[in-house]
């Protein structure tokens, strides 16, 4: 594997630079001195943003993009060996990396790397762990999945002390990266066109946990079936968090919600004094997140005081149950949950607020993750009052393996609740501007452009 020596600055291009792990890894590097430029499919605000700090930017996929003055090219797991640029990378044999493999190398630069991974919740516990990380002015650096307000974008370049990222297992990226501290928030069944099954996932997560060095330390759900197989005959030290298991490291207790489903609990600590915690995000699934985080917190040895008042700041992230406006007295929200645990959590926290009528605009993701969840998706999307289904968003995939959204209404609706299925963006605007009421919720939910069907009803 080529190697980036750090010290000495070179010419770096990105095959799809406008992705938001990719984006955030150019800026870190062009930031650090590198003659950093890329390409992608399209213009969108990101690409913009990088353009404006100087980074070079082409649009579509052309062999012409490549010049022999490249040092070296980072690829998205998204890049085919047909790709054309890639066939140009490789013909004037210029050395290349994948984006994980990059992330990883990056890593290893900081005194304390932290890597966040689990089926769900990476996004909201690296931006728990980064809001903690900032209030006790650390300088860290940080690479985050989606937007972070405090930091304006996904990005924040700081000291050489902390660099946290998230960790995704798809395609088995994270195994190439050189973590201190790692955090496994769960495992489950997902992207099912990569891996054989939920053993294999688990194989993943295991082969991951072993990247820790022996004075690293693992924190890891014990709410994960067997999770004892994820930990056995580590070299590190592992810590437990739970939401019902009193033997755990990390425990909540005295759970209570406000009016807005914000939760207020007593995180109970082992080798620590118990701590009284307030959130300003809602549901159960963040008592959760909060544990993750404060647990990450102790390791580091941050001042309890910062934790608790870093977790009360804490509001979120983009598209993790974001307030988006009030249009004719329609709270409009929007979420990027796309798995069936995911939707449940979220539509969970929704009915625990204020609402006339509960609905869900959901947008399926990948064909593939469809069909291996047909029936979950069905079951978690009927906790809402209302459903409306978008066309499935194919993302990378082109089979459609026989899946649509309309096989997913059926199922819907056989459970006893009212689902309807439109082929466009406009008929399900037009359909929600002559059905939505005053007091009503509405969600849009889903991994793709779903998020646009509330904005253009709020007009923004």
């Amino acid at each position: 594997m080529f190697q980036i020596d750090f010290q000495k600055p070179m010419s770096i291009y990105f095959v799809g630079i406008g992705g938001i792990s990719m984006s955030g890894l150019a800026e870190i590097l062009h930031t650090a001195g590198f003659r950093v430029s890329g390409s992608d499919w399209k213009e969108s605000p990101i690409t913009q943003g990088l353009i404006a700090k100087g980074i070079t930017v082409k649009y579509g996929e052309s062999a012409s993009h490549v010049t022999p003055d490249i040092d070296c090219a980072v690829l998205t797991s998204a890049v085919k060996e047909t790709n054309r640029e890639f066939m140009a990378i490789r013909e004037l044999g210029i050395p290349y990396l994948t984006r994980a493999q990059l992330l990883g190398q990056l890593m290893r630069n900081y005194r304390c790397s932290i890597a966040v991974s689990g089926t769900h919740g990476k996004t909201t516990t690296s931006s728990m762990i980064s809001e903690i990380l900032l209030e006790a002015e650390t300088d860290p650096t940080l690479s985050i999945g989606g937007i972070y307000k405090p930091i304006g974008g996904n990005i924040r370049v700081g000291g050489k002390d902390y660099f946290l990222t998230e960790a995704c297992e798809y395609t088995n990226s994270f195994l190439s990266f050189y973590p201190n501290i790692g955090v496994i928030l769960n495992i489950e069944e997902d992207h099912l066109d990569f891996f054989k099954d939920l053993a294999d996932i688990r194989n993943s997560f295991r082969r991951f946990a072993m990247l820790l060095p022996a004075d690293g330390c693992l924190i890891i759900n014990g709410d994960i079936e067997n999770y004892r197989e994820i930990t056995e005959g580590l070299p590190c030290r592992v810590i437990t968090y739970s939401l019902t298991d009193r033997t755990a490291d990390y425990y909540p207790e005295d759970i209570s919600y406000d009016a807005l489903g914000h939760p207020c609990f007593t995180a109970c600590c082992r080798e620590k004094s118990s701590v009284r915690l307030s959130l300003s995000v809602p549901g159960l699934h963040n008592v959760g997140n909060a544990l993750a985080s404060l647990a990450v917190a102790d390791c580091l040895a941050l001042s309890r005081e910062t934790s608790c008042q870093a977790l009360k700041n804490f509001n979120g992230t983009d598209r993790r149950f974001e307030y988006k406006g009030t249009v004719a007295g329609v709270t409009v929200v929007d979420d990027y949950a796309h798995h069936p645990t995911e939707i449940t959590a979220t539509l969970t926290a929704a009915k625990e607020l204020p609402h006339r009528t509960l609905w869900c605009v959901f947008q399926p993701h990948t064909y593939s993750r469809t069909k291996a969840f047909l029936d979950d998706f069905a079951k978690a999307l009927s906790l809402a009052d209302k459903v409306v289904l978008a066309e499935i968003y194919p993302a990378r995939e082109t089979d459609t393996l026989g899946m649509s959204s309309s096989l997913l209404a059926e199922k819907i609706q056989r459970l006893g609740v009212d689902c309807r299925y439109f082929e466009t963006f406009d008929e399900i605007e037009n359909f929600l501007l002559e059905n939505c009421i005053k007091g009503d919720m509405l969600i849009t939910m889903g991994a793709g452009d779903v998020h646009k069907i509330g904005e253009n009803l709020l007009g923004l």
